[in-house]
């Protein structure tokens, strides 16, 4: 008769046997789209990205962001850049667009998206790749940079050039919301230990840090339009401006995000596929 330890351990293989395989490690040396969760890289899919010609009202900061991007992924001299400002704006996807036309373009540069909860192990990240010969754009979208003092700390320690940072072949791009870089509660919060002054400028001290800051602001009536009429265009879709502000006011913002959730309805309407 069987034991009760023998019938453990064979109920342990099995489930070994049923496990899914380890996932292979990335090669950073090979490909340009890849995640970091902490324990490891791994390969993505290519992003799905907007042509850089459909971005209206941010044409500066798009601009800004292609040519220092474009500075590293040749070996030049380039910042750590902070995207903040309105959501839905397109700070996350402008990062991507920029990468898939550097690599369109023939650049050997690499994107990296590290997962949030991955922050600390940004170190060990930075270690994986210092080996690599090649430039690497490290991802951290939407960053609470007032959450934790711990995580901002960390990355002034990252930018500041200390024991752990960034090898000249890595740089940051950093999304973030405005409210994040001063949290409104410092100004409430009278009764804290610590001097909301001083925690206000320890919060606006990692933001000097990034040598390249992008603001991105609410888009008015008439960039909200020019957004959906070049969505229109690019997709062959016939456009109604009073449709797209009727769409905009039943969800009370005017947004890159709603312009393009506004095209989906449109394509969905007319029978088109995007």
């Amino acid at each position: 008769m069987e034991t009760p330890d023998a019938l453990l351990s064979r109920i342990a293989a099995a489930l070994d046997r049923l496990a899914p395989p380890p996932a292979t490690p990335a090669n950073p040396a090979a490909g340009h789209w890849f995640g970091w969760d902490g324990s490891g890289l791994t390969d993505l899919p290519p992003a799905r990205t907007t042509s850089l010609s459909l971005y209206h009202g941010v044409e500066a900061q798009a601009a800004q962001l292609l040519d220092n991007s474009r500075r590293h992924a040749r070996r030049l001299p380039a910042h750590d850049v902070l995207l903040w400002g309105a959501r839905g704006m397109g700070k996350s996807s402008l990062a991507r667009s920029v990468v898939a036309e550097l690599v369109a373009d023939g650049d050997d540069v690499a994107l990296v998206q590290v997962m949030l909860p991955a922050l600390a192990s940004l170190p060990s990240l930075f270690s994986t790749l210092a080996g690599v010969n090649r430039p690497f754009l490290i991802f951290l979208d939407d960053v609470s940079l007032g959450a934790d003092a711990a995580e901002v700390h960390a990355l002034r320690s990252l930018l500041d050039g200390g024991v752990q940072a960034r090898p000249d072949h890595v740089r940051l791009i950093v999304t973030s919301n405005r409210r994040h870089l001063v949290p409104r509660s410092l100004a409430e919060n009278e009764t804290d230990a610590i001097n909301p002054r001083d925690a206000a400028d320890d919060h606006l001290a990692l933001a000097d840090r990034f040598g390249l800051r992008l603001g991105f602001h609410p888009c008015d009536q008439e960039t909200y339009l020019a957004i959906c009429a070049g969505y229109a265009r690019a997709h062959g879709l016939a456009f109604d401006p009073a449709a797209a502000l009727a769409w905009s006011a039943g969800r009370g913002a005017r947004s890159g995000r709603v312009a393009w959730q506004f095209t989906v309805e449109q394509a969905g309407q007319q029978g088109k596929a995007l």
